[in-house]
């Protein structure tokens, strides 16, 4: 059977070449001739070609425009349609719209998240319904920058929404139905009439017509992602000049990794391959023939950076009132009273913060990017707030995530431990959600069997002796307690909840048969016995452990944020080691963008866990709620093994320890074990000078000298919140935008 043949007439001058395709099993000759942006050409060739060929498509032209629900023939193009008796002659519109809509779904199943709350322009609009009503379904923040185009309108947001549309879009179309097809479809080019940048710049995809996105979009289109039917060699290399992420098209490749052909040419091609020549050319007729394609749309990554990344966000928040009025945009507030700043910053939305870059593990070579989005509420104003004030950020963070393509987000410091510690988020967000406590429980244990090693206390020294665990009850504690007590020292449960602490120790006697386990609501009772304080507490301005009590080298693990430990209480024990969590260091060469609290690429455990699970591509919700599975603190061990993550180093109250801090640690500790009047002499001279009198003012209260409370009247409180409103919701603007 020979080839079917079909003729695609370009509006634009063009050198006539011809292809052959394969589609649906077939081979299919295509004929490709320019008209000039000459429709009397175009109507000659086309009664040339009548009668002689299977199909005739016309390329730039349209017999009608489409805009929304309306519908409206444009009175130069609907004349071509006439001049041919024979051969069928289409421009696209048969198959447009149903290609539209599967592309955009095959691209999602593809790259997941490849639409997930973007903010999407279609450029235009006009004949791209089915691509607009596609896009909608995975983002509320679709616009139309038609009046942009076609009208060089100035961008008065909003550029046009679809609940504005169906009110428009018979007016519009009224208005174009006389344009020239060289202005409904552009080429490439520099306009006559530059148009505004705005829409283009907040927009993350560009979808539409790419001559009108060539010619009319601003000269830098950094990290957009732009959807049309095809794209030549030419498109590509000026989007990536550009500096757009990705292109994706919405006609078949046909072999290729981008599609070439248009919409046009492909309807010709589905006429050439009907069952029959007088097969009715309805969209039934067409749908059957485009349920046997078995094709993924064009994806091509335009920038090496962008290319199979997996991205994950994580959610920080400032750990006091100093962090806010440390950051730059927001130092004006530490002329405001504190409280007034904390109640406020806890009611903006979630703002984005940096972007993370530059990690990739070694072993697999996948790269991982992060997105740090902040909360704007301290932990004492997270643990004030319904449990609900919380979530609704939370989910708002995830949407924000979703939007910079984020397929997992990590609750970071007190959003891990608000209310049920993420399991509603979970069931509410559409990416996957996780505490990053399984792998802040495994650096903790990590972290302190090293601390204990270097000190060389009991537990090292007779592989026997007493954990406390501070916060037994709690997420972290629990397991923190269940894994410990498989390692065979006596464990001392310390929570405030007796009933708590009764099932906790019930359950590690039933899972570790042996296992010493001593509970009690308060540790000062058995502080002395422990060799190691793990401390996982939630509690604010409250004194956890008398350190001054501790037994000679004894260490003490302090995960809680805000510290549980201060660096002052630390001083009053030299012998003493007290040490953060297991921070983590990340693979490849990590940037931050931000300053976390941390040296150049280390990372909290938590934020480590996300980006693990990022690289290892599960995209699942992996800790969430208060009962930790000790499979899962395992598995994530394995996994920060395989992507050769390592601890940092131990450090204490943001510093690190170098090995003769710890030996001169380790030496004074063992002079006390050797000669306890000399630990007593010491105590007694800290009495003396006042030291033993718990945490100082400022920690057990919150609060500043008199004077200068004294000083803030309601008056400057009031114009305070004004200011401080305003400046928070324009930092917010810009931020978002």
């Amino acid at each position: 059977m020979a080839a079917p043949t079909v003729v695609t007439l370009h509006f634009r001058e063009l050198e006539p070449y011809t292809e052959t395709v394969s589609l649906l099993g077939r081979e299919i000759e295509i004929r490709h001739f320019g008209c000039d942006d000459n429709l009397e050409l175009m109507a000659r060739r086309i009664a040339e070609f009548d009668g002689q060929v299977s199909a005739i498509a016309l390329q730039d032209v349209a017999r009608a425009l489409r805009l929304g629900p309306e519908r409206i023939e444009h009175k130069e193009g609907a004349t071509l349609f006439k001049v041919a008796t024979k051969t069928p002659v289409v421009d696209g519109g048969g198959v447009r719209g149903a290609m539209e809509r599967w592309a955009v779904r095959l691209a999602a199943d593809a790259q997941p998240g490849i639409w997930s709350r973007k903010r999407v322009l279609m450029a235009p609009g006009l004949n791209h319904t089915g691509l607009a009503q596609a896009l909608e379904q995975y983002t509320e923040e679709l616009q139309y920058a038609d009046p942009v185009i076609f009208f060089a309108l100035p961008a008065v947001p909003p550029v046009g929404r679809p609940e504005t549309l169906p009110a428009a879009a018979g007016a519009t179309l009224g208005q174009m139905a006389d344009f020239s097809f060289r202005r409904l479809f552009p080429d490439a080019g520099t306009p006559r009439v530059p148009r505004s940048a705005r829409p283009f710049d907040w927009a993350d995809v560009l979808a539409g017509d790419m001559g009108a996105i060539r010619r009319y979009a601003p000269a830098r289109l950094k990290r957009k992602i732009v959807v049309v039917e095809a794209a030549s060699a030419d498109d590509v290399a000026d989007l990536t000049a550009r500096g757009a992420a990705a292109i994706v098209t919405t006609m078949p490749p046909l072999g290729r990794e981008l599609s070439h052909l248009s919409a046009a040419t492909f309807e010709a091609c589905l006429v050439a391959l009907r069952p029959a020549g007088d097969t009715p050319l309805t969209e039934n007729t067409y749908l059957n023939l485009m349920a046997d394609l078995e094709w993924q749309p064009g994806i091509r990554f335009l920038q090496p950076e962008e290319a199979e990344i997996n991205r994950f966000a994580f959610v920080i928040h400032p750990l006091s009132i100093n962090f806010i009025h440390k950051y730059p945009p927001f130092r004006w507030t530490k002329f405001l009273p504190d409280k007034l700043v904390e109640r406020v910053a806890a009611t903006i939305p979630p703002l984005y913060m940096s972007r993370i870059t530059g990690v990739q593990s070694p072993t697999t070579g996948q790269k991982v990017e992060g997105y740090l989005i902040t909360l704007g509420g301290t932990p004492r104003e997270l643990m004030r707030r319904d449990p609900g004030f919380v979530y609704r950020r939370l989910i708002r963070a995830s949407r924000m995530a979703e939007r910079y393509g984020a397929r997992i987000m990590g609750l970071g410091a007190f959003t891990s431990v608000v209310g049920d510690a993420g399991v509603t988020v979970a069931q509410k967000a559409d990416i996957a959600i996780t505490s990053g406590n399984s792998l802040t429980v495994a650096a903790t244990l990590e972290a302190a069997k090293q601390a204990v090693v270097k000190m060389g206390n009991s537990l090292d020294r007779a592989h026997e002796g007493t954990v406390m665990i501070i916060g037994a009850t709690g997420s972290i504690g629990s397991v923190c307690s269940r894994l410990l007590a498989q390692a065979g020292p006596t464990v001392i449960l310390v929570a405030p909840r007796p009933e708590k602490l009764i099932d906790l120790k019930r359950t590690i006697e039933a899972e570790t048969p042996g296992a010493r386990v001593i509970i009690s609501t308060t540790a000062d009772e058995y502080v002395d016995r422990a060799d190691l304080i793990v401390t996982t507490t939630t509690a604010l301005n409250t004194r956890i452990v008398d350190i001054t009590k501790c037994k000679p080298g004894a260490v003490i693990c302090d995960i809680a944020r805000p510290p549980d430990i201060t660096a002052e209480e630390a001083a009053l024990r030299p012998d003493v080691l007290v040490i953060e969590s297991g921070e983590i260091l990340l693979p490849g060469e990590p940037d931050f963008g931000y300053d976390i609290g941390l040296p150049p690429g280390v990372a909290y455990a938590c934020l480590a866990e996300t980006a693990l699970l990022a690289m290892e591509g599960r995209f699942e919700d992996y800790t969430l709620g208060r009962n930790i599975e000790i499979e899962r603190v395992k598995e994530i061990y394995r996994l920060f093994k395989k992507h050769q993550l390592q601890l940092s180093g131990l450090r204490s109250h943001g510093h690190f320890l170098i090995d003769e801090d710890i030996a001169e640690k380790r030496k004074l500790a063992e002079e006390y074990r050797q000669h306890p009047e000399q630990l007593q002499a010491h105590l007694a001279q800290l009495k003396e000078r006042g030291l033993l009198k718990g945490r100082v003012a400022a920690r057990a209260t919150g609060r500043r000298g008199p004077a200068l409370q004294q000083a803030r009247t309601l008056a400057a409180a009031g114009l305070g919140a004004a200011a401080l409103a305003a400046g928070w919701l324009l930092f917010w603007r810009r931020k978002r935008s």
